[in-house]
């Protein structure tokens, strides 16, 4: 019975961690391949997890209130954006315009989150496909702000970031003047490895302030809602408001996180940065082992080093196997999508089992009231 009991362990462990280990073995495969030095991956695995982390941590809120995988999370990354699009045209340069760009996202990310919590309270039970669509939606909203609006409607003085006709935003928006300034803020190079210490200490405020938010009262709320939302409601907690407040918080985090993503890039796409910010997100996290209703802390640092590890190595190994480097960008696309994919198939399985495992519990129980 011991030995059954270790093996499902076992059997468990493995269904739980699958994805990470495969990750592992890809990269542990591909790394001797595409020849690149240690030296050199590990400063862009550090570089890589100062651009991404903050961004990532933003979904861990609504997975604790069991809204799953927020992909409306690109509506905070617009709000970013936008707010770093202005302050390029007030000319504020530095840490002084990238904190004016985030209070300005501030308040835009709280109404984007506010109209997305509304709609998924809606779509109970289906959240992710819903806050996929509505990014969407929204994307379509950006568009006409940032193409027509801005230059037409919103002040937008100088012409290096208008498109020539006197209205609209340019495909690409300079930040050369605030690039890596929150990365360099404290300097620090430890064997030729160079490290963004004040980006790691923001990231480590956050980490810390997710920990807190746990153990407060609203996060006790959003953990219940999580859990059960009929028993939450019966125990007098208003259920909506608290997933609102979830995917708001998700949001406002999701802008900031922008922000530090597109200053460690040192340009914005104006009309593509933001696109597929919540997939890779999404996929990195789930690498790390996370699931659609679990979701730490470690996944997240865990899922930034697998992930991207897969990135920097993939086209090497490609080009190094096939002679052609697009075969590794192909794979690693492919391999964000197949990983989102898998673990929702998993999720659902897992469901169903715990269901079936359940019924067939409740017959049992039910036979042996028969008996007696």
């Amino acid at each position: 019975m011991s030995k059954n009991l270790k093996n499902g362990n076992i059997g468990a462990f493995m269904r739980r961690a699958s994805v990470p280990l495969m990750f592992i073995i890809i990269c542990a495969f591909c790394i001797p391949i595409s020849g690149l030095s240690p030296s050199y991956l590990v400063n862009e695995i550090v570089t890589r997890m100062g651009r991404n982390a903050f961004l990532i941590l933003s979904l861990l809120i609504p997975i604790m209130a069991g809204m799953g995988l927020n992909f409306g999370m690109t509506l905070g990354a617009m709000a970013g954006e936008i707010g770093l699009i202005l302050v390029s045209d007030w000319q504020i340069i530095g840490i002084p315009g990238m904190v004016l760009a985030m209070i300005i996202s501030i308040p835009i990310s709280m109404l984007l989150g506010l109209f997305c919590g509304k709609i998924l309270n809606m779509a109970k039970g289906r959240e992710m496909i819903t806050s996929y669509i509505i990014s969407y939606f929204m994307n379509g909203a950006y568009q006409l702000v940032v193409l027509y609006m801005m230059g037409s409607i919103i002040p937008i003085k100088h012409t290096n970031i208008k498109l020539p006709r006197g209205y609209g935003i340019r495909n690409t928006v300079s930040l050369l003047t605030m690039r890596q300034k929150l990365d360099n803020l404290i300097p620090l190079t430890i064997k030729g490895v160079k490290i963004p210490v004040m980006t790691f200490i923001v990231i480590g405020v956050l980490c810390l302030f997710i920990i807190w938010f746990r153990r407060t009262k609203l996060g006790q709320d959003m953990r219940a809602v999580g859990q059960d939302m009929a028993v939450a409601r019966d125990a007098g907690i208003n259920v909506e408001r608290t997933r609102i407040i979830s995917i708001m918080m998700s949001t406002v985090l999701a802008g900031i996180g922008m922000i530090i993503y597109l200053q460690n890039m040192g340009n914005i796409a104006t009309y593509s940065s933001h696109s597929q910010i919540g997939m890779f997100c999404i996929a990195a996290l789930l690498v790390g082992g996370a699931s659609v209703e679990k979701a730490s802390i470690g996944n997240v640092f865990l899922g930034v080093i697998l992930f991207h590890l897969m990135f920097i190595v993939a086209p090497k190994a490609g080009a190094y196997i096939t002679g052609d480097s697009m075969i590794g960008e192909y794979f690693r696309v492919f391999v964000s999508y197949a990983v989102i994919t898998v673990a929702l198939v998993m999720y659902e399985t897992n469901k169903r089992r715990a269901k079936s495992l359940e019924g067939a519990q409740l017959q049992a129980e039910q036979e042996a009231e028969d008996e007696v």
